[in-house]
């Protein structure tokens, strides 16, 4: 099991070296990329070398993998990873029917194709709205999941929570597809306010230390990501957090 740390929960905590050299010391092996890390390839690959980093994964916009994959590929070649994960559809661009999450399904597949003739994984990474009912009543994972057969899932347990899910039901029920886990956790009511309701590993909601069992036993996942969408001081939430798992 790897300790990682997606590098989004930093952005705000400049410079990079600095957010490298923290998590270094603090325990981490690996990181996860983001688009604001990946300007300069070769510089940032340098820099995780010399604070014994690696970058194994990496989230990329599905128009860039669908637009620019040389580019995309270029991008992961030089900073040594083996996953491309896809996070997000915006709001305007997300189907609104069960056809619809389909037709993505087969964009994903399509992708997932050209990434692994490139010597790559390939994987969707969810928020909440994945697990929001549609007007038949299924849900848009279940279409991503479905519609895309050799996708594999980097599931964030903490927005599938806050979509209205329970985690343990999705695991159980497909835990051949898991290959990345985002560790995030749910601040208790009231709290974390000006961390838009996130906390730090293990001192919010979330059973971590009863579903990291169930995560190793259940999936072949050996990344587990650290991620705070907007924590007030990063260096506690990487320390905190990575203390937190490696008890479990």
């Amino acid at each position: 099991m790897n300790w990682s740390m997606q590098l989004y929960s930093a952005r705000n905590f400049q410079p990079w070296t600095g957010v490298l050299k923290t998590l270094s010391e603090a325990g981490y092996t690996e990181v996860e990329g983001y688009g604001g890390v990946y300007a300069d390839p070769a510089a940032f690959r340098a820099e995780l070398d010399a604070n014994g980093l690696a970058m194994p994964s990496g989230h990329f916009p599905i128009e860039m993998l669908e637009g620019e994959f040389g580019k995309a590929e270029g991008i992961a070649r030089a900073l040594g990873m083996t996953l491309i994960a896809c996070p997000y559809v915006g709001a305007d661009q997300r189907p609104t029917d069960t056809a619809g999450w389909r037709r993505f399904a087969a964009r994903l597949e399509a992708i997932g194709r050209r990434c692994r003739d490139a010597g790559y994984g390939f994987a969707w990474h969810n928020h909440d709205f994945e697990f929001k009912a549609l007007s038949d009543g299924s849900v848009p994972m279940v279409h991503i999941l479905e519609g895309a057969p050799s996708l594999g899932w980097e599931i964030d347990v903490a927005w599938l929570i806050r979509g209205g899910s329970d985690p343990r039901t999705w695991i159980g029920g497909h835990a051949d597809r898991i290959v990345v886990v985002h560790v995030k956790d749910i601040a208790a009511a009231g709290q974390g306010l000006d961390e838009d309701g996130w906390s730090d590993v293990g001192h919010g909601t979330v059973d971590w230390r009863g579903l990291i069992g169930l995560l190793r036993s259940r999936t072949k996942a050996r990344h587990y990501v650290m991620e705070q969408d907007n924590p007030n001081d990063f260096a506690r939430f990487a320390r905190r957090s990575i203390a937190s798992v490696k008890a479990y």
